[in-house]
């Protein structure tokens, strides 16, 4: 097991894309936790942050500290668990664009099982025993040299879920500090990974929400 790790300063800021009485919709930088860590050192992220103009902000979702992208924040309890409850009538769909390491040649799926490495923390691992059923799907949508950037379309939501399964295929995420090789863990200067787009039903309006949230890189 890792020792607890001190993350560093993140200066960029949380950018709102979107706001009313009930949610916001946020852009979470790279290298910001979504809620606080255990040590003390720790206590920076996402929530935090929202928290000192938003109160009664709730986490209803995270991002992993590497991935930027679009989170919802809901603003009251009610609004916390009707996405809860989306979550888990799977009615939210999400996508993430990555660079990965290598030529893919063709759209596909990675249908992998996936369990805690509990002597690795906090790494994950394929595991066919005892493993979670974990399915992503995933578009290539440029090539260019030795890289591909690819629109991710997770099924399920475990933990480092789009980081395994690229890695488990050939292809890892590039500046990936847990599942890349040293080459494509050096090829970029973050974790290559953004949550792009959000699709959801507000939960007061009932109207169906489609946010595009672009990457920086």
């Amino acid at each position: 097991m890792q020792q607890p790790y001190i993350v560093p300063p993140c200066h960029e800021q949380v950018e709102i894309l979107f706001e009313d009485d009930f949610l916001l919709l946020i852009n979470k930088p790279s290298g910001l936790l979504s809620v606080p860590g255990r040590l003390p050192q720790n206590k920076d992220c996402m929530i935090t942050r929202i928290q000192q103009d938003y109160p009664t902000a709730t986490v209803a979702h995270r991002l992993d500290l590497d991935t930027s992208g679009l989170m919802m924040v809901p603003l009251c309890r009610d609004v916390h668990a009707d996405l809860t409850r989306q979550f888990q009538r799977k009615e939210i769909n999400k996508t993430y664009t990555a660079v990965l390491w290598g030529d893919l040649t063709e759209d596909g799926s990675i249908d992998l099982p996936i369990a805690c490495d509990w002597e690795r923390r906090p790494r994950q691992k394929i595991c066919y025993d005892n493993g979670k059923q974990s399915l992503t799907h995933y578009e290539i949508l440029q090539r260019h040299g030795d890289r591909t950037r690819v629109l991710l379309k997770p099924v399920t939501g475990r933990s480092h879920q789009l980081r395994i399964h690229s890695r488990e295929i050939g292809h890892p995420i590039l500046g990936c500090d847990l599942y890349a090789h040293e080459e494509a863990l050096n090829a970029a200067p973050r974790l290559m990974l953004h949550a792009t787009t959000l699709e959801f039903t507000h939960p007061l309006s009932g109207e169906r929400f489609n946010w595009h949230c672009p990457p920086s890189f």
